[in-house]
């Protein structure tokens, strides 16, 4: 008779996953509605640069979020993360210039430049080995939701009250997950107090080698979600949806079904596999979006891209892990981040300036996107003969 293998959903996981949960709620709210206020500021010709700008931020962050994080610990950079947004959400309806609110989108995206780096560390030290791909996508569900109801949240805000409401709830959100993540159980063993060294950053700190592989694969399956986060809202509306939202609730939802299970499939069939699979049916909903120009098109391509990127991520996830060596994970979670806030800022930058708010172009966008992910699915092909041991 088999041993039943201890359970991973403990009160300190429940926790971590609930913060994750608001943390993503809270950034996540404002997408949907961030074109036509920036519209409103008199800037819309620059809304490539609404994720651009918060993705080079959290990118620009992660090496120094990897080295506080393996050494002044995992819940005092979590806490800092959601400050971030915090602090972000306030200031929105006090800085109202087009110059104001870039400069916001530049330090709101110092908080996924730090959470969910201690967080993908966090759950690979509670978690044994063998269920890493089960936890984190668990985790990854869980933050998920909160990319679901973020976005319906913030728009119905938005038609029931205003913009500026919206903006506070934001914060509000945010807070809450901090005072989650203050009340869970450090889990870094050699935890140091914070000093002003842990910020100086060398060559070495920037990168871990051990997981060039899986920031490769990232960044190119990325540059798609760059694309959607910065032309679903106009879509959207072009096709008649009032809720700019609806796009990522049924992306989301999507992604949360297939996610109950897609992590332990990853444990059981290996990572190379699974994210192979992953990669195909992404691009392929990519391309969806664009082909199909009609309401159900645009929720049929939402649909399958959650499928896919819920089999994807928490098989990256994994596979980051699996590549680096324990003292580094902090590191190697920041090194695929990097590679993440890249794809998706490359992404949301060259579709901002290709589309240049003519809506024909859009279609032809999603086709090149679709393009560039396909590119991945031929370098795990290349990185796996040279890796003939590879699983």
């Amino acid at each position: 008779m088999s041993e039943k293998k201890p359970s991973i959903y403990t009160l300190q996981f429940a926790l971590l996953c609930l913060s994750s949960l608001l943390f993503s709620s809270s950034f996540n709210m404002m997408i949907p509605e961030l074109p036509n206020y920036l519209t409103s500021l008199g800037g819309a010709e620059h809304k490539g640069l609404i994720i651009a700008l918060f993705t080079l931020t959290a990118g620009i962050s992660r090496p120094f979020s990897g080295k506080l994080t393996d050494n002044w610990g995992r819940v005092p950079v979590m806490a800092v993360g959601s400050l971030v947004c915090v602090i972000c959400g306030l200031l929105y309806p006090i800085l109202t210039s087009v110059s104001g609110f870039f400069l916001l989108r530049l330090i709101h995206g110092f908080s996924t430049g730090f959470k969910p780096t201690a967080t993908s560390a966090y759950v690979a030290d509670i978690i044994p080995r063998e269920r890493w791909g089960e936890a984190l996508g668990m985790h990854g569900l869980c933050f998920s939701i909160g990319g679901a109801l973020g976005p319906a949240l913030g728009s119905t805000i938005v038609q029931l009250a205003d913009i500026n409401t919206m903006f506070y709830s934001s914060s509000f959100l945010a807070l809450l997950s901090i005072v989650i993540v203050l009340n869970m159980k450090e889990t870094l063993p050699t935890k140091q107090k914070f000093n002003k060294r842990m910020l100086k950053i060398s060559r070495y700190d920037i990168i871990d080698f051990r997981a060039i592989p899986s920031a490769i694969v990232t960044f190119l399956t990325y540059v798609g979600y760059g694309v959607i986060l910065t032309l679903i809202p106009d879509w959207s509306e072009h096709l008649g949806i009032q809720n700019k939202g609806l796009f990522f609730t049924a992306y989301t939802i999507s992604s949360i079904a297939i996610r109950f299970f897609s992590g332990k499939v990853s444990d059981k069939y290996g990572r190379i596999k699974v994210i192979a699979v992953g990669i195909v049916i992404t691009a392929f909903a990519i391309f969806i979006v664009g082909y199909q120009e009609s309401v159900n098109g645009l929720l049929i391509g939402a649909s399958v891209y959650g499928i896919g990127t819920g089999i994807l991520s928490p098989a990256l996830n994994a596979w980051t892990i699996d590549l680096s060596l324990p003292q580094f994970r902090g590191k190697a979670v920041a090194t695929v981040y990097i590679a993440l806030e890249a794809g998706i800022g490359l992404g949301a930058l060259f579709s901002g300036y290709i589309y240049h708010d003519v809506i024909t172009r859009i279609p032809m966008i999603m086709y090149g996107s679709s393009i560039i992910i396909a590119m991945a699915l031929l370098y795990m092909f290349y990185w796996q003969a040279k890796n003939k041991t590879a699983k």
